[in-house]
């Protein structure tokens, strides 16, 4: 049980997620002066569903990680393999692809999966994100400078 002086005492002292402080960093309890938003990048929007038959597990402290909290409901969209991994694929040359494949995807395939026609199962997904990590670092930087 806290008492309103307990709450506002550390309110006094809470850290601001949100705000950054004169140098830049994300406010910390110990941040002084003057505090400005912080820059934000968006990797990914994912929709979640927050479902209330867990709260009361979740204020008594028997659930503590979000997965066990949340539903997540996935946009084919706006997932990882829309949105990052098959515009780095369509700048690859069809050749490479295919050398990188080994033979696990046909050219055919490869070329249906560019165009947006087909999706790769899961496993072939995690191949290709690794075929698109090791040639697109190539492509960028062909000297293999970081």
């Amino acid at each position: 049980m806290k008492t309103y002086g307990d709450v506002l005492q550390e309110y006094e002292f809470h850290a601001e997620s949100k705000c950054a402080g004169e140098d830049g960093n994300t406010c910390s309890k110990q941040t002084i002066g003057l505090l400005r938003r912080r820059h934000v990048r968006v990797e990914q929007i994912k929709y979640i569903g927050k479902e209330s038959n867990s709260l009361e597990d979740v204020e008594s402290g028997l659930i503590h990680t979000e997965p066990n909290i949340y539903t997540e409901y996935p946009d084919p969209r706006r997932d990882e393999w829309q949105t990052k991994t098959l515009p780095v694929l369509k700048g690859i040359r069809l050749e490479c692809l295919v050398k990188g494949c080994e033979g696990k995807l046909s050219r055919r395939a490869l070329i249906d999966l560019r165009a947006g026609r087909s999706r790769p199962h899961p496993k072939n997904q995690e191949m290709l994100a690794a075929i698109v990590n090791k040639l697109g670092r190539k492509m960028h930087d062909p000297e293999g400078k970081q």
